[in-house]
């Protein structure tokens, strides 16, 4: 393997959200917890990008910017080469992050009062968007079966009927729960969702981070009528560590939406570019695929290390082995059900922070989410704390 990604970096007082004590302390109430929360990285990102980055800080200027064709074109390449996907230039609108962009989709597409359906457990920012922009969250509970979650279509059927829901914010891969949706699932959604007249905005963001027997699939990709009535959130930041440099990309082949969606960024201002973002992007694009398949071997050790660990030391905790995404659900209910109880275990106890299951919402209580993309020290520390905390 050409990169160590065994080597720690010191990453307190770098103002990491992930790591530093003041922010550890706000939220997890302790600042001495090793934190495997927030979904980046603690390894070097490519070098190719930090080398970009650096060429770009050497010209001295950082006025405002904008992206070219050589931004559009290491995206589209990037689709083709690593998703099949043919991306039309004119499809891209871009954001500082997706987030922003599901934020924007509600705003867009849903009026105050109109409800939006999620997958719950999911990633809770989801329903903040949802609820601060005036809408209301329908719950389709992901089904947990043989230690997998799959869709419950059959719920999923009679909550669009209702004329309210306007739309489908479909995480794929999942987080937290780590699946990568199949065809036939992802068919049978749009499906259901196109009768409906329910817009599916899809959030892609781990879409590159597949282990090995799994395939990442569009969404858009499958048809023409499944792309006319969606929207995908892509972002080089996951894949490529670079989360902080704000970069996204919107695809929208809808000319209609993507109308829509781009007047509502110039409504609120977001339309300019981090200019160290689109060199981030063009170098990591263009030169990272070999660091790519890199971390991705090292990720699939990490998941069998955890795998491995809790089989042997903690037979009481159950790991979903994530398809895709660095990021591992842990299911704690045979020790405890009290969301309080595996606070103070995890927090207190074990000095661990990891995202709470009940943050997640309905069917996440009882578990706790764990991002493995640490060198294997710090991951081994982390899960040697568990172990002993619950004795």
């Amino acid at each position: 393997m050409k990169y160590d990604f065994n080597a720690v970096v010191q990453r307190n007082n770098t103002y990491s959200l992930k790591w530093d004590p003041i922010f550890l302390e706000d939220v997890f109430g302790r600042s001495d917890v090793l934190p495997l929360w927030v979904a980046d990285m603690d390894f070097k990102c490519p070098q190719p990008v930090i080398d970009a980055i650096i060429d770009r800080a050497k010209h001295g200027i950082f006025g405002y910017v904008f992206r070219e064709h050589n931004y559009n074109n290491a995206v589209i390449r990037w689709n083709k080469r690593r998703h099949n996907w043919d991306v039309k230039e004119d499809w891209l609108v871009y954001t500082l992050g997706i987030v922003t962009a599901v934020n924007q989709c509600v705003q867009v597409f849903c009026k105050p009062g109109d409800k939006v359906i999620i997958q719950n457990p999911v990633y809770y920012p989801f329903g903040e968007a949802i609820l601060n922009n005036g809408c209301q969250i329908v719950h389709n509970q992901l089904i947990k079966k043989d230690n997998k979650y799959i869709m419950d279509f059959e719920g999923l059927n009679k909550k669009v009927k209702d004329p309210y829901v306007k739309m489908i914010i479909l995480c794929n891969p999942h987080n937290p729960v780590g699946r990568i949706w199949s065809r036939d699932e992802l068919i049978k959604l749009g499906n259901i969702c196109i009768e409906n007249n329910v817009i599916i905005v899809s959030d892609e963001i781990h879409r590159d981070l597949t282990f090995k027997g799994h395939k990442h699939i569009p969404f858009a990709s499958i048809s023409d009528k499944f792309a006319q009535n969606s929207i995908t959130c892509t972002a080089p930041s996951k894949t490529f560590n670079i989360a902080g440099l704000k970069t996204s990309n919107i695809i929208i082949p809808n000319e209609r939406l993507r109308k829509n969606y781009t007047q509502q960024l110039r409504r609120n201002s977001i339309e300019f570019a981090n200019i160290f973002g689109i060199e981030a992007l063009i170098a990591a694009y263009n030169h990272g695929e070999e660091w790519l398949e890199n971390v991705l071997e090292y990720l699939e050790s990490n998941v069998e290390f955890i795998d491995e660990f809790i089989k042997a030391n903690i037979p009481n905790v159950t790991f979903i082995k994530p398809e895709g995404t660095y990021l591992g659900w842990l299911d704690f209910r045979n020790i405890t059900e009290d969301i309080n109880k595996l606070d103070n275990i995890l927090i207190n106890k074990a000095k661990v922070a990891l995202d709470s299951g009940h943050w997640f919402g309905e069917g996440g209580e009882g578990f706790a989410r764990i991002n493995f993309a640490c060198p294997r020290e710090i991951l081994e520390s982390a899960m040697t704390r568990i172990q002993k905390a619950i004795g």
